[in-house]
Order: structure tokens, then sequence, then C-alpha cells
């Protein structure tokens, strides 16, 4: 995760109010999953992405069905347990 933070293109987002009072804007990071290392050759498939913030997790099987994100103090908790650090 010793990444560069992206440039982000931030946009107002629609919930926003006309006054400019309560202002959200919202920025996409596209997100680019491979297949984890600990994933088995069958049906136990998890993918992996890396983040600017950490890391996001999802099932291979069902990929537009969401993930999970992970902020990076976490994700490398859980990395140090997996392998057993």
């Amino acid at each position: 995760m010793n990444q560069e933070s992206p440039k982000l293109n931030w946009l107002k987002s629609s919930y926003s109010g006309e006054t400019g009072g309560n202002c959200v804007e919202v920025a996409h990071i596209l997100a680019n999953f491979r297949k984890s290392t600990y994933s088995g050759h069958g049906q136990d498939c998890v993918e992996v992405a890396e983040l600017p913030c950490g890391a996001a997790i999802r099932d291979s099987k069902h990929p537009t069905s969401g993930h999970l994100p992970f902020p990076a103090p976490e994700w490398t908790g859980f990395l140090s347990a997996a392998l057993g650090k």
C-alpha cells in the first residue's frame, strides 16, 4: 500500500442543497480487483483491491454485489493475523 494518492475528480453530490450551505462532494476511485493468493481453486474465491486508504475485498462469483472496504490499519492487522505474524 505504498501507492501515491490518485488525482481525484470531485463532484458535487445531487443530494447537496442549492443554497451552498450543506454541500457534499464525492469522488470515485477505480479499484483493480485481483484474485487473492489465498483463494481456492474451486468455489472459495476472494478478490482484493489495494486502495490509497486501505483495501477492499469482494466475492469473485458476485463482483457486482458490492465490496467490503478496510482502512489501512485494519487491513494490515488482518494480513498479519492471516500470515501468523
